[in-house]
């Protein structure tokens, strides 16, 4: 059996390695390293990918969440409600604006922000919602948009896990996560679902007016070489990374099958064992199903019921296995954003998931072998 790993991006490169080195020789020959024809081109493919009008690259995925709320024109004190289970970037941007970052629960099943929390959580100052498409599934849009109208607030996706997945609202239309919201980030980091050889990132709309304040400011708020119309920052996708994405953006759909492929051999091999919670979907199927792509499972996360998820993961790690925990202290504990406002009552969901989930190896490289071996493992340390 070939080693484990808990993302194999050197096993994806073998497979794309000639596309992949003739496309990089080809930016590094021409020299256009900056807003080179590549970073255009991979722009108009993803737009094509996604079916929204305008797609404007940027440095990172960090970077993408902030000028989307610089973009949008959110203001010092102004409120905005995320998610408490997940990572830190998302909140991050909001506290270095000036803004009021509001934490609230997540759902116990998808894991994605709390419907009911979200309504508890509204204010007159509250301007924005950030829904975390979390572990790769949408949050409920359909619900969340409802929210935004009534209230008149701003919703931008937070896509970085989610690429690829496409959300089924009541009415039977189907959109691709980030591109229902007013505006949505994404992030290229290696390890994503569609991922660069670097760091790189995207802000998604179909507001005309917004693409245009965003694409200036990610280039120093220009829109003609140095007259500067609007605050801006320096974030740019190189031609390099975006040559990368280019080669990728094709098989995504093809990535994301392998990944639902692994998760629906790992919920079998796990499927009715006791202390084991596999992953749900629940906007268009109740189960994993073939020819299903509401989630694209950017990481497969199970819950351990019986308190021994620790010591699985140590148990893991002494076989070869890597896993990760994602995420074990919640943002509300977090010493940068702990604020009196918060009580610990409001967040048991949050609050049990840091004691329970783990995530398992999940890329497009995981055979039949590693599967059997890593649910083998798991199972017989859960219940031994």
């Amino acid at each position: 059996m070939k080693k484990i790993q808990m993302v194999d991006l050197k096993g994806q490169y073998e497979e794309i390695k000639e596309t992949v080195n003739s496309s990089v020789l080809e930016v590094i020959d021409s020299t256009a390293f900056i807003n080179g024809p590549k970073v255009h081109e991979f722009q108009k493919h993803l737009e094509d990918y996604l079916g929204v009008k305008h797609v404007i690259p940027c440095g990172n995925g960090t970077d993408a969440l902030q000028i989307a709320m610089m973009g949008l024109g959110l203001k010092p004190g102004d409120e905005v409600i995320t998610a408490d289970f997940t990572f830190a970037a998302t909140v991050e941007v909001i506290a270095l604006l000036g803004l009021t970052p509001v934490l609230v629960d997540v759902e116990p099943d998808t894991f994605n922000i709390d419907i009911e929390a979200i309504k508890k959580a509204i204010t007159p100052n509250t301007k924005a919602i950030v829904p975390v498409h979390l572990f790769g599934q949408c949050a409920n849009m359909d619900a969340i948009m409802a929210i935004a109208k009534e209230h008149n607030l701003y919703v931008i996706e937070d896509n970085a896990q989610a690429i690829g997945a496409t959300y089924t609202s009541k009415d039977g239309t189907k959109q691709k996560a980030g591109t229902i919201g007013h505006v949505a980030s994404t992030s290229f980091f290696p390890s994503k679902n569609l991922g660069c050889y670097g760091d790189g990132g995207a802000i998604f709309t179909n507001d005309d007016d917004l693409a245009h304040t965003i694409r200036g400011i990610v280039n120093h708020g220009m829109y003609r070489r140095y007259y500067h119309d609007v605050v801006g920052v320096n974030s740019r996708l190189d031609s390099i990374q975006a040559a990368v994405l280019n080669t990728k953006l094709p098989k995504l759909n093809s990535y994301n099958k392998a990944r639902q492929d692994a998760s629906r051999k790992y919920n079998d091999a796990f499927k009715g064992v006791k202390n084991i919670i596999t992953p749900v979907t629940k906007q268009s199927c109740d189960s994993i199903c073939a020819d299903c792509d509401c989630h694209v499972f950017h990481q497969y996360t199970l819950k351990i019921t019986n308190g021994k998820r620790d010591a699985l993961v140590e148990h893991l790690n002494s076989n070869n296995i890597p896993c990760g925990v994602y995420y074990p202290v919640p943002l509300h504990s977090q010493k940068a954003y702990q604020d009196s406002r918060y009580n610990d009552e409001d967040f048991t969901v949050t609050n049990q998931l840091i004691k329970e989930v783990i995530s398992l190896p999940m890329h497009t490289e995981l055979d039949d072998e590693q599967i059997a071996f890593i649910t083998t493992t798991v199972i017989n340390f859960v219940n031994g």
